[in-house]
């Protein structure tokens, strides 16, 4: 191989390109060992053991046996989260009144009077007065 430097440039990259890509996954096993809320800890002890101990079975088995879990999981997370943080827009959106009482329907009534204005069901003026009495 000595004659083709370019041919053990590629598989030096292909490689190392593999290991990180194993690292990758190991650290994803790991972290779903410990997010998991059907493991007990015996049972989450055994299989961070496994993937530690005999890494690449252990990752294999793992994603074999759990692989399906692991995207539910995956899924489960992302729509709790998109679920907090349109909450927390909604709450931060809001305005307050004098009183210190956050006032929560404003925005959707603004948007829905946007969007009549956007269709041509209100003109614009009528679209400003209508906005002017919700401010105010």
């Amino acid at each position: 191989m000595d004659d083709y430097p370019l041919l053990n440039l590629f598989w030096t990259m292909l490689w190392f390109f593999l290991w990180v890509m194993w690292l990758f996954l190991l650290f994803r096993v790991i972290t779903d060992i410990f997010r998991s809320d059907d493991l007990n800890g015996w049972a989450k002890a055994g299989w961070l053991i496994l993937a530690l101990v005999l890494p690449y079975l252990g990752v294999l088995v793992y994603v074999i046996a759990r692989g399906r879990t692991m995207s539910q999981r995956d899924i489960k997370d992302a729509k709790e989260r998109d679920a907090a943080f349109k909450a927390y827009v909604r709450d931060a959106a809001g305005t307050s009144d004098a009183h210190g009482a956050a006032k929560t329907g404003h925005v959707e009534d603004l948007s829905k009077l946007a969007d009549l204005r956007d269709k041509g069901a209100i003109t614009e003026d009528e679209y400003l007065r209508a906005k002017t009495k919700l401010l105010v």
